[in-house]
């Protein structure tokens, strides 16, 4: 049975954050989404968790958050997560994050006290090889050009469903999104990342400044990083294609790597029983003793 999360806020430094809550016991589950997503994406996650509690924020510029204007820098978004952690008072949390929410996940774990995490789980994290950092960003503009006015969820549904890469989404998850994707706005709803926070997003991700390498030795935690199998172009910007570092996992102190060959970025979209039994694997496994 699924639970209905309440919709919450935190002010935290400059910014006030939206956050779903699921209410329940336990070690809490912190899951975070990835960029133009919102953290009712994760809801066909949570429902394999019942009674567990779980939290999930939209970070900003996204979903039920403030969306100041572009930039957008990337360490920004790490810094809200641990800021949100230590309003909510967090301790040993299994940090979830697809994407850009990897990335902020790391970002706060480096900055947090080790007893924040018992471990992190990265589905395709945005943490590129080093190189690629001070260097210009594959062109996005594109976004730009998303459709931003929708008559409703229900119509967004309908036109996204037989496209890519929607097409492939478990079509749970696809409502999900386009449930909570969207802002109304009078007698239309728009899409509540709009394309010009998620264009400065992507423009501003390989900047110097996101670069997490000299930080992830810092994190002692057993972290597990799941890349997808579509490798990335060099000419064209494919969101379907991996954006992490084939060796990150060999960065951290206790990581492990798992490539699933063939599988786009949005494994979570596609295929979230998989993520689930990550998920159900990292709260119940052993702990690594040397976390300090």
């Amino acid at each position: 049975m699924s639970r209905a999360p309440e919709l919450k806020r935190a002010a935290l430094d400059g910014i006030e954050l939206a956050y779903w809550d699921w209410p329940g016991a336990g070690p809490p589950l912190l899951f975070v989404h990835a960029t133009g997503f919102h953290g009712r994406c994760w809801d066909q996650i949570v429902r394999h968790f019942p009674g567990r509690r779980a939290i999930a924020p939209d970070m900003r510029g996204h979903g039920r958050s403030p969306k100041p204007d572009p930039p957008y820098h990337w360490m920004s978004f790490g810094r809200d997560l641990a800021r949100l952690i230590r309003a909510l008072d967090l301790r040993e949390a299994f940090g979830i994050g697809h994407s850009m929410g990897g990335h902020s996940l790391i970002g706060a774990a480096a900055e947090l006290p080790p007893e924040t995490f018992t471990s992190l789980l990265l589905v395709d994290p945005t943490v590129f090889t080093r190189e690629r950092y001070g260097t210009p960003a594959r062109d996005a503009s594109f976004i730009a050009r998303r459709r931003n006015v929708f008559e409703s969820p229900a119509k967004m549904y309908e036109r996204f469903a037989g496209r890519l890469p929607f097409s492939r989404w478990n079509p749970d998850v696809l409502r999900d999104y386009c449930e909570f994707g969207l802002v109304e706005r009078g007698d239309h709803y728009v899409l509540a990342c709009p394309p010009e926070i998620e264009r400065s997003i992507y423009g501003h991700s390989t900047e110097a400044d996101a670069d997490l390498h000299p930080l992830l030795a810092f994190i002692r935690q057993p972290v597990t990083v799941i890349r997808g199998g579509i490798l990335p172009s060099e000419e064209v910007f494919n969101l379907d294609s991996s954006p992490t570092d084939p060796a990150l996992a060999n960065a951290f102190a206790h990581g492990r790597d798992v490539f699933l060959e063939g599988r786009s970025h949005y494994i979570p979209m596609e295929t979230p029983e998989l993520v689930a039994e990550y998920v159900q694997g990292m709260s119940t496994a052993p702990l690594v003793a040397d976390i300090n």
